[in-house]
């Protein structure tokens, strides 16, 4: 049987290209260095890291919204997820695109998902995100 040579040729380079894999050229994040020093990528296993898990915890701040300013009485309704209202007496923070535009206290009367807080500084716009840190 003869095989014409370019034929041998090309099946020992596809053979040879096939056999081995390179080793990767990066770093995974979770295991560069923070000092910023090079080294060399360790093999890969196949085998996840058991002892890295992701923990998740909820964001514990109390954030709504103004729904209403009456700036005659300098008071404000604001509108809570529901069940996530804040207690009477609480101090809230106003903010306008990120920037802390006043203050207001809940005082009451809450119905469902709103409630009513007096304007104790600065000011507020309907629309406006209040945080109570």
């Amino acid at each position: 049987m003869n095989l014409p040579v370019p034929t041998l040729l090309l099946a020992a380079v596809w053979v040879s290209g096939c056999a081995t894999k390179p080793a990767p050229a990066f770093l995974p994040l979770a295991d560069a260095p923070l000092d910023g020093s090079v080294q060399a990528a360790a093999p890969a296993t196949g085998k996840a890291k058991s002892e890295a898990q992701l923990i998740v915890t909820p964001d514990p701040t109390l954030t709504g919204r103004v729904a209403v300013y009456n700036e005659a009485g300098r008071f404000v309704v604001l509108d809570f997820p529901i069940g996530h209202l804040p207690a009477n007496e609480a101090v809230m923070f106003v903010f306008r695109q990120g920037l802390k535009v006043g203050e207001v206290k809940v005082t009451g009367p809450q119905r469902d998902h709103n409630t009513v807080a007096d304007l104790v500084s600065g000011e507020a716009r309907k629309g406006d995100e209040v945080r109570d840190r």
